[in-house]
């Protein structure tokens, strides 16, 4: 019997965890069979993924209405569905959780309101709030990484809360969210607690920088980079998480259990028809890396993927792409800030119609 293709990425060392969230495929045995069949290791939830579940699903109908019955504000509802939905995905990954090393996968993520992306406070705040109320070890809440959401994150992972970093476009500000994971351990560790619990993943999201990106390319005579400078950067990346969670400050950490926070690839569809489907899943696989990947992609990918070790190969050819992108004048800096501006608008917008949908249902229940 032929190999399952998903699978065989798991053997070159990387996760893959679904992008997809909702109650039909928890309560269906879908996901279980992903995980199964699939290998899939962990789930990664947002605002718009749960707009589009809430919203065009009945199954959340009855707890709409419980919770109406109270004087939460919709926001207060949104989170009482959606936790509901994150601890039973975690239960079912329990057991992945617990496979040897125990934490090193089995996560399911939740992400605080993207009204806070801009509010170290308030993030931090709600952090520790779902982490309490989810109450599960293999839960990371989600935190974008902007400049006000950096320190967040080193106070939460300070708090011994696992983190799943989203929202990250450039090079510059991952090497900064690494240092927030790396500070928030010493910060653990030196309160006198243990900190080889903690797990934590820093989402850098590809396909859209080629569709900011791509179009430029033409002008400029880079018609060759089209689809090339988002897998570039992402294994420039990888050469940075490799630099930063290695030498004697990360040993000393990793002495007392602390584990690296793994690059994780995400918007990892081809937005372009003319790309291959499974495209940045097969450009970027190699080892301590998870790809949090949508549901038709890992259809696609388990039909005609290719799985191999792909993460390190063309290291100069990744280099010399975002060299000739600057000696053309594109700013990748600008476009990552913008990428990330945009990033948090497109989160908000589905989070705004979530409660209104949610505002809807109220009203018939009533």
């Amino acid at each position: 019997m032929e190999t399952n293709k998903v699978k065989q990425i798991h053997s070159f060392g990387q996760s893959i965890w679904l992008d997809f969230i909702d109650r039909a495929i928890i309560g269906n045995g879908k996901l279980k069979s992903l995980i199964d069949d699939d290998g899939i290791r962990g789930v990664t939830s947002n605002p718009a993924i749960f707009e589009k579940a809430i919203s065009s699903s009945d199954l959340y109908d009855n707890d709409i209405a419980a919770l109406s019955e109270s004087d939460k504000t919709n926001e207060e509802i949104f989170f009482g569905l959606a936790i509901k939905d994150i601890q039973n995905a975690c239960d079912l990954f329990k057991g992945v959780y617990n496979e040897a090393p125990k934490g090193g996968d089995g996560y399911v993520s939740l992400e605080v309101s993207p009204f806070l992306a801009l509010d170290t406070e308030g993030t931090t705040k709600q952090a520790a709030q779902l982490w309490k109320q989810v109450d599960r070890d293999n839960v990371m809440i989600k935190i974008p990484g902007t400049q006000p959401g950096l320190e967040a994150i080193r106070r939460s992972i300070a708090q011994g809360i696992n983190i799943n970093v989203t929202l990250l476009f450039g090079l510059p500000r991952y090497e900064e969210v690494t240092e927030a994971y790396i500070s928030g351990l010493e910060d653990h560790l030196a309160a006198g607690h243990s900190i080889g619990h903690i797990s934590s993943v820093a989402s850098f999201f590809l396909s859209r920088i080629d569709v900011l990106v791509d179009p430029m390319l033409d002008a400029k005579g880079l018609g060759d980079l089209k689809g090339e400078i988002a897998i570039a950067s992402a294994k420039k990346a990888y050469e940075i998480y490799k630099r930063v969670f290695s030498g004697p400050r990360w040993e000393k950490l990793a002495a007392q259990g602390a584990k690296p926070q793994r690059l994780l690839w995400a918007s990892t569809s081809s937005k372009n028809p003319a790309f291959k489907d499974t495209k940045y899943v097969e450009a970027l696989i190699g080892a301590d890396t998870v790809d949090t990947v949508p549901l038709e992609t890992i259809e696609a990918f388990r039909d005609h993927g290719i799985a191999a070790n792909t993460l390190e190969q063309g290291l100069d050819k990744a280099t010399e792409a975002l060299n000739r992108l600057k000696a053309a004048g594109i700013d990748i800096d600008q476009i990552t800030q913008q990428l990330e501006d945009e990033g948090i608008e497109k989160f908000n917008k589905p989070f705004e119609t979530l409660l209104k949908a949610i505002d809807d249902q109220k009203s018939k229940v009533k």
